[in-house]
């Protein structure tokens, strides 16, 4: 658990520990990944406009992978369980996902991580590390909405990587607009081609089901608990006269076998390789809050979803003594020009997240680490791509995690995303390896601010927990931090952020998890830039007359 201590040698911080020693860890240990480790795991990032029930979507995967027994409501009432994912008290309280979180489960012989991601696009930065540590990932829409301004966003982000997108029309138990014109939106905005896989029958109060074009079967759905796992009948498109009888409704069922025919007819197969390389989407009907084709969906995304992949990568030999300065002035300018693939000899991750007071019992730090290649041991020795070569870090525990729930795990793989304690060492875009080699992947890069805050503490007594809470939500990357001109630190504090609900995020939870009060006031920017030639060029160009 969190809160015991192990004796390490070195430098001991709780559970994490380092050593300077030779880069020889691995020399006499394999940390190669079994090969069917890393081909039955899989692992998806949910997207979407904010309301569209991505939550609730994920409560739902969570419950027919076994992982839950009841689902939870995004807003409570009453008894009602909360979500899993949504976990802060902001976050129960507005109704919304503010910070991304990772679930795992185990389903079907398959080792599923599910990162549920906020849509609001003040968050949107932390939604972008979600998908960098993605391999596959699911738009969600509204069904009586199609696609709205966020998901356009993240859509963007998904080509820019070739993520295989999978598309989840939800909400379809309300009124909602014709499957067809949600095709051609998609089609026409993003020049992305969708291949149905489970089609609607009806919406709103008539919503009765969905037809499942790989298996032609269709699957009426009873509405039943909303918590509970949904009743389902199964019956074959090639038994008409059943079919006509549980429908029960003369229009739909005529509908059906129109809808059926046209779309043989008109739509290109389905190419596997294509949907792999973003070129082509699966699409999926159905309603996460009544539980209408939520396994179905889960049943093909385990079918048809990519396993974990290889990242680009500089990888360099380490070099110490005098040439080490030389190297890591030379290693800023390294490209990602090796590929780095999960059966790769040695382990690697890169670090996407961080997350401070998890467990508010002992206010711990965490860093979410992705694995990307390799077997990731308990006590393994690391290597860390800021360092100086030689550098080791003692990974004496780590976590898997489900939501603010963790559990100790001794070995993990490529494509799990596992929790190490962090007393302030890993930020995100680091990268942690084994062996002789310095690996370092790709950095995650930050948003451009548009709003900007002086924050200041109100209470002088509180000085040490308000700099301990600014501290560690600054290295979340919650919000960004800037400085006047020759403010050597006694200045006020300039947060700056892509949206105003960073601000309220922030003052919410130095209130709630470090017991201090907070005074913002806005300043009237709204961009920020680097000045590459420094404030000598900036004076300059001042005095030119270009600014």
């Amino acid at each position: 658990s969190p809160s015991s201590r192990r004796r390490s040698s070195g430098t001991t911080t709780g559970l994490f520990s380092t050593t300077e020693e030779a880069a020889t860890t691995s020399n006499n240990e394999s940390y190669v990944a079994p090969l069917i480790e890393i081909e039955r795991r899989r692992n998806l990032a949910i997207i979407s406009h904010p309301d569209s029930g991505k939550t609730t979507m994920t409560e739902k995967l969570l419950l027919y992978g076994g992982a839950l027994q009841q689902a939870g409501a995004v807003r409570m009432k009453g008894e009602q369980r909360a979500t899993q994912s949504d976990f802060m008290e902001m976050e129960k309280d507005r109704g919304i996902s503010i910070s991304a979180t990772v679930m795992s489960f185990d389903y079907n012989k398959l080792h599923v991580n599910i990162l549920d991601t906020p849509g609001h696009q003040d968050f949107s930065e932390d939604t972008y590390r979600a998908l960098a540590a993605a391999d596959n990932a699911v738009m969600l829409l509204d069904a009586a909405k199609g696609l709205e301004p966020q998901t356009r966003k993240l859509f963007e982000v998904c080509r820019m990587r070739s993520l295989p997108l999978f598309t989840f029309v939800n909400k379809m138990d309300r009124p909602a607009m014709s499957p067809y014109e949600i095709m051609d939106q998609i089609e026409q905005e993003f020049g992305l081609e969708t291949y149905p896989i489970l089609w609607p029958i009806g919406d709103g109060d008539r919503f009765k089901g969905v037809l499942d074009r790989v298996d032609n079967v269709v699957h009426l759905f009873d509405r039943g608990d909303r918590k509970s796992k949904a009743e389902v009948e199964q019956v074959p498109m090639s038994d008409l006269d059943t079919l006509q009888e549980r429908i029960d409704d003369e229009e739909l069922f005529e509908q059906l076998l129109e809808d059926q025919e046209m779309l043989e007819e008109l739509i290109s197969p389905l190419d596997m390789e294509r949907v792999l390389a973003g070129e082509q989407s699966p699409l999926f009907f159905g309603s996460a809050m009544t539980n209408f084709g939520v396994q179905l969906f889960l049943d093909k995304f385990c079918d048809m979803g990519t396993k974990p992949g290889g990242r680009m990568a500089s990888l360099r030999e380490e070099v110490k003594g005098k040439k080490a300065k030389e190297a890591a002035a030379k290693s800023d300018d390294d490209e990602a020009d090796e590929l780095i693939t999960p059966d790769h000899g040695e382990f690697s991750g890169f670090v996407f997240k961080t997350q401070a007071n998890l467990d508010p019992k002992h206010r711990d730090r965490l860093a979410y680490v992705r694995i990307v290649s390799g077997s990731f041991q308990k006590g393994m020795k690391v290597g860390h791509s800021r360092s100086k070569p030689g550098k080791k870090y003692n990974l004496a525990q780590a976590q898997t995690l489900f939501g603010s729930d963790r559990e100790s795990v001794e070995v993990a793989y490529p494509g799990d995303v596992i929790g190490i304690n962090n007393p302030g060492n890993f930020a995100i875009g680091d990268t942690l390896f084994t062996g002789n080699a310095k690996i370092a992947f790709p950095g995650i890069p930050s948003f451009s601010p548009e709003m900007f805050a002086y924050i200041r503490n109100p209470n002088p007594s509180s000085y040490k927990s308000f700099t301990k809470g600014i501290d560690q939500l600054l290295a979340e990357g919650a919000v960004q931090s800037l400085r006047q001109r020759n403010d050597d630190g006694g200045g006020p504090l300039i947060l700056a952020a892509v949206g105003q609900l960073q601000f309220e995020v922030v003052q919410a939870r130095l209130k709630s998890e470090y017991n201090v009060d907070s005074d913002l006031e806005p300043i009237g920017y709204t961009l920020a830039r680097w000045a590459d030639g420094g404030w000598d060029a900036v004076d300059k160009a001042d005095a030119d007359g270009k600014l």
